[in-house]
């Protein structure tokens, strides 16, 4: 209990830290029905981290990603993105009497950007079910990714006015997928390939919207222990090459310890505690929630 609480407070009263925060959530809450998903989160990653949010399945990891990229409104609280605000919301109607979690009144605003937005505030992101554009070559999903950073507009591409920049994305796809090691496979169709060489693609093409900040939903999940230290490996590599900052949700315990320079850990939708990969393994409240408290 005294390492949790301490956790708890060093998160809730930092020291001056002279990093750049690139995310941070505060009050972070979301509430289906009368059930809290995810419950007053705070949380900061810095620039250059690779930062890891865990828990036991149903925590609210994933709901927690899906609040930050926009693909759910805040009940409560805000997400800040390099300073910026880009999703708030504030308990409203029905939600405002069903509400159960922490903070009612504290916010008064809702910011709500859609995903497409958030990408190109550089955020990018995957999912733990692969989603592939399975029947279109490696070449073409990474190259629709690109697509993401283009001037022209929709007349301009329907009367071809645009071959010059159409002709960059492709010089760029092809460089992106040197880059990632893919380009042996650029004229392979993403269904085809491998499964852990499809959860390379999936970063690969995440990375080609040129993300400062990438989300990792489950990058290891269904790999076996050879493709698993393969996708350890290529996230320490591109987190250097493309200098970016990285929060990453994984259930492979060998992997988050490996990756990351501090660690996040929900239980049932709650911060339970915080710290670098030696404190979160020795950490009670955490071994409790992964491993249940004996009776006896």
């Amino acid at each position: 209990m005294t390492t949790q609480m301490h956790d708890v407070q060093t998160m809730e009263n930092p020291s001056a830290d002279p990093r750049k925060i690139v995310l941070e959530t505060r009050d972070l809450t979301m509430q289906f029905g009368g059930v809290v998903a995810v419950n007053n989160l705070n949380m900061k990653v810095y620039e250059g981290e690779i930062v890891a949010l865990i828990g036991p399945n149903g925590a609210g990891k994933t709901t927690a990603f899906n609040a930050i990229t926009g693909v759910y409104l805040p009940t409560n609280g805000e997400v800040e993105i390099n300073g910026e605000v880009i999703s708030a919301g504030y308990p409203t109607g029905k939600m405002e009497k069903l509400y159960a979690g922490e903070n009612k009144g504290k916010y008064k605003k809702n910011v709500d950007l859609t995903p497409d937005k958030i990408t190109k505030k550089g955020v990018a992101r995957t999912f733990q079910n692969i989603r592939l554009f399975k029947n279109l070559t490696v070449f073409e999903n990474v190259l629709i990714a690109h697509h993401t950073n283009m001037r022209a507009g929709l007349f301009s591409a329907a009367f071809r006015l645009n071959k010059a920049e159409e002709a960059e994305m492709h010089r760029l796809t092809h460089e992106h997928l040197k880059r990632v090691r893919l380009d042996e496979y650029a004229n392979e169709i993403a269904n085809n390939l491998p499964y852990g060489m499809q959860r390379h693609l999936e970063i690969a093409r995440a990375l080609a919207t040129e993300p400062k900040l990438l989300l990792l939903d489950e990058p290891a999940a269904g790999m076996n222990p050879q493709e698993t230290d393969n996708i350890a490996a290529f996230i320490k590599e591109i987190k250097d090459d493309f200098n970016l900052t990285i929060l990453v949700i994984e259930h492979h315990m060998n992997l988050v310890m490996d990756i990351s320079d501090r660690i996040y850990v929900i239980d049932f939708g709650k911060r339970i505690a915080e710290g670098n990969p030696a404190e979160i393994q020795n950490n009670p409240a955490v071994i409790t929630a992964y491993l249940g408290v004996d009776e006896d």
